[in-house]
């Protein structure tokens, strides 16, 4: 594939879907350290959202994704360990995925076991890696962990839900609909709360599951609209992790709340600080294709979109209308 045939999606202003462009880009030869890439499968976040609104800043204009899985197809020098033709995928950036090739730094990228199928990878990366650090660094979930995970049937929560429950956990989820709640149901939750369902009450739910303990751990991907809810599920010394934002960010809060509320711990982690070396980033992706291959853990790619059409996964993503994880092909 030369520079000349390489599209990409780019956007040049913030807002809606309809910013986004379908254009031809080049992609550079790959200096020291690094490798060019030619994608097979590109991963569909929530966090991209956030970069084409502008709620999370980037330089315009600006490529989007961080994640896919493809072959390499040029080594930069000095770039050892690395050859034509291994198989690749990464959930850690540069942002620019959303492209038919690109050139990254071979730092980023992490190999492919034959048994991990491109698809699976690009659908896996960024959330499994997200996983990883949730459920074995930021809190040891085991046999003795109860623990609320919102947005059950999303892509991280259905990952999350079935590698916490092959841990052993008690595993507590939300989902907004009766349809996500099935299937969130058969992807390691025990118990589900209808958290839009009118005069749902998210902790006095937990609390009625927990015979009025409360759970040890809270992981919430969604924010403002549930955080005061999550704080209130949490038992005494509980740990709050809140590691997105779809329904906003969280508002500034007293730290004296966490006191009042039991001595709570609060993190607001990225994986970034987690994935920070190669050698760190490729054990916890071991970690992850390890659970993968056992069967523990099985990826949903639930829909697929040709990348051209972007604009189109976002529409449905932000509406609600997607499930487990979405794939883009070039």
């Amino acid at each position: 594939m030369s520079t000349d045939d390489v599209h990409a999606i780019r956007f040049a202003e913030t807002g809606g879907p309809e910013v986004l462009r379908w254009e031809s880009v080049e992609v550079p030869d790959p200096g020291p350290g690094h490798v060019r890439v030619r994608h097979t499968a590109v991963g569909l976040n929530f966090v991209d959202t956030y970069f084409r609104s502008g709620l999370y800043p980037a330089e315009l204009p600006s490529g989007l994704g961080v994640e896919a899985a493809g072959v390499v197809e040029g080594v930069g020098p000095d770039t050892p360990g690395w050859a034509v033709g291994d198989r690749v995928a990464y959930g850690t950036g540069p942002m620019g995925a959303y492209s038919e090739a690109t050139t990254l730094p071979a730092a980023n990228v992490v190999r492919l076991p034959d048994a991990i199928d491109d698809r699976t990878a690009a659908a896996a990366m960024l959330k499994g890696l997200t996983v990883q650090y949730l459920i074995r660094q930021i809190h040891d979930v085991g046999p003795d962990t109860v623990l609320l995970s919102h947005a059950a049937a999303g892509g991280v929560g259905l990952l999350l839900g079935q590698w916490a429950k092959s841990l052993g956990a008690t595993v507590i989820g939300t989902a907004s609909t009766s349809d996500k709640r099935e299937l969130a149901a058969a992807n390691g939750y025990d118990h589900l709360i209808a958290y839009r369902d009118e005069g749902v009450d998210i902790a006095r739910s937990v609390r009625e599951l927990t015979d009025g303990r409360g759970v040890d751990v809270v992981y919430d991907g969604i924010g403002a609209d549930t955080f005061e809810a999550s704080l209130d599920s949490l038992r005494p010394r509980g740990l709050m992790v809140t590691f997105g934002n779809a329904s906003g960010p969280v508002p500034p809060f007293s730290p004296a709340v966490l006191n009042t509320k039991g001595s709570l711990f609060v993190t607001r982690p990225t994986l970034a600080n987690y994935a920070d070396t190669p050698e760190r980033t490729q054990a916890m992706a071991d970690d992850l294709f390890a659970v993968i291959e056992s069967g523990a853990v099985g990826v949903h790619v639930d829909q697929t979109y040709p990348l051209a059409e972007a604009a189109r996964a976002h529409e449905d993503l932000e509406a609600g209308r997607t499930t487990g994880s979405t794939v883009l092909v070039p």
